[in-house]
């Protein structure tokens, strides 16, 4: 289950001493009011706490070694209130562990014309300080998320909110914990990778377990538990028999309901957040674990189908980008499958066998059972729905022997224009920005997989800005995409990530 835990932000607004106490004191003073500001707008996901100033070489590297030291600290938001030289935070950015965002702001919106005079010059000196805070940045090489703008501008302050959950994400991958339930499928390349690299860099884990080992969580469930659960199912969801018996539809079910309880179990015990399966390697399961991962999924586990555990992660990882967002609209694993390519109404349609996250539906949720072409059991009872709408992203994570590449592509979530009856999935329908043809064609050029971590709720520069902390290349295809500006900048990537 993903619980939501508590993350802080610490606020340090920065100055020096060249000019005395009562500027030093109205810092603190512009600084609280400013965090009172940001604390009490819903823009701002969580809390931020006022630090002292940033004055000396030895504040600094105290303050942003305690930041790393605190664990609730997901990082830390700097103000230059006034000229704040830089050779001051080398000690303090050299060991600095956790995200910063460099608030490029002011205390005051408008130049006071009538007023203005060099003491409110050397008090309200942003423009000089930021530039100059921002030279060591670059000096050094340490990222940093640069958001610019009035402290009281709605669209800043979400700007700011959405670095926030970038910084929690990157905080938190460290305590991604993948369990891989049998090994990836036979001579497919785009779902594995360099697990121990994928460690070191990104700080997950991901452990291979026989499925065997699974399947004594499965049968200890007791049957009372397994009926109980199914009963909520049945509650919960509308029920398509398709002219199936429903006592034999309802014991189907129940097999499902056994594997939600059984994998949880399973995955709680051992501190696991995410896992993949594979079809093919299933032991002593009775159906491919389908509703069962579904609901596992809408719970906050990440899952990836086919041995894949790069997407499981990813999915885990946006989940907890995406936490206690009330507005959310789902992020999930999602596959592409086929092709709508009439003119004027070009997509991809997204689904997989049984394991759609039915965070993303929309409209009426129910449980139909189908035979799969693979994995040789029982028909396993599943979710089919259809998506919510509007502007999304999908993200594949590869390996690319030497390093990985993040690709990032902005999709518009459309409706299905005909019903689907015979297709027992969830689905989405999207077409990829700038259009199907580009969009198509750069992926492809790019590497990315069939499997995505797809999101409603997160944009493309998240994304961006979480693979720039963990220093890997990010691929975006977006609106503004050309086949040759995107080979162009591939082929700048090896050379900058070699």
């Amino acid at each position: 289950m993903l619980e939501i835990k508590r993350h802080t932000f610490w606020f340090c607004p920065c100055s020096q001493d060249l000019y005395g106490e009562t500027v030093l004191e109205h810092v603190r003073e512009h600084a609280r009011e400013v965090v009172d500001a940001l604390n009490a707008t819903a823009a701002i996901p969580f809390e931020v706490q006022l630090k002292p100033t940033l004055i000396t070489s030895d504040v600094i590297e105290q303050t942003f070694h305690a930041a790393d030291a605190d664990e609730e600290c997901a990082g830390i938001i700097t103000w230059a209130h006034t000229f704040s030289p830089s050779k001051s935070y080398i000690l303090g950015l050299r060991d600095l562990r956790k995200p910063l965002c460099q608030f490029a702001t002011q205390y005051n919106e408008e130049i006071p014309y009538d007023t203005i005079d060099m003491d409110f010059m050397n008090e309200n000196q942003a423009a000089h300080g930021e530039r100059e805070f921002g030279h060591i940045f670059a000096r050094m090489r340490k990222n940093r998320k640069v958001v610019f703008g009035f402290w009281k501008d709605p669209a800043v302050l979400s700007e700011l909110g959405a670095w926030q959950r970038v910084a929690v994400g990157l905080c938190e991958s460290k305590n991604i914990r993948v369990a891989r339930f049998a090994d990836t499928m036979r001579n497919v390349a785009v779902t594995d990778g360099d697990k121990i690299e994928a460690e070191v860099k990104f700080g997950w884990t991901v452990d291979a377990w026989p499925v065997n080992e699974l399947v004594p969580y499965v049968d200890a469930v007791s049957p009372a538990e397994a009926s109980a659960l199914a009963d909520e199912y049945y509650d919960a969801y509308g029920i398509i028999l398709d002219g199936r018996d429903p006592a034999e539809f309802r014991a189907h079910v129940e097999v499902q309901a056994a594997q939600e309880i059984g994998i949880e179990r399973f995955l709680v015990e051992h501190g696991y957040n995410a896992f993949s399966d594979h079809f093919g390697d299933l032991g002593g399961l009775k159906q491919l674990p389908s509703l069962a991962v579904q609901r596992l999924m809408q719970k906050g586990y990440g899952f990836g189908p086919e041995g894949d555990w790069k997407t499981p992660a990813m999915v885990r990882l946006m989940k907890i980008m995406t936490a206690g967002d009330p507005a959310s609209k789902g992020s999930a694993l999602m596959e592409d499958y086929t092709y709508n390519l009439v003119a004027g109404r070009e997509g991809i349609l997204e689904s997989h066998m049984a394991e759609v996250d039915p965070s993303v539906a929309d409209g009426p949720v129910s449980i139909r059972e189908c035979p799969l072409s693979m994995g040789e059991r029982e028909d396993p009872a599943r979710l089919v729905f259809t998506s919510k709408t509007g502007p999304a992203i999908a993200t594949s994570l590869i390996d690319l022997g030497d390093r990985f590449r993040l690709i990032i592509n902005a999709v518009d979530c459309k409706r299905i224009e005909e019903p689907m009856p015979l297709l027992p999935t969830g689905t989405v329908f999207w077409t990829p920005r700038p259009n199907l043809k580009v969009a198509s064609t750069a992926w492809m050029y790019a590497g990315g997989a069939h499997h995505t971590a797809f999101s409603f709720d997160l944009t493309v520069e998240q994304m961006v800005d979480w693979a720039a902390e963990m220093g890997v290349e990010a691929v975006v295809i977006d609106e503004h995409t050309t086949i040759e500006g995107l080979r162009r900048d591939l082929m700048l990537g090896e050379v900058c990530f070699r």
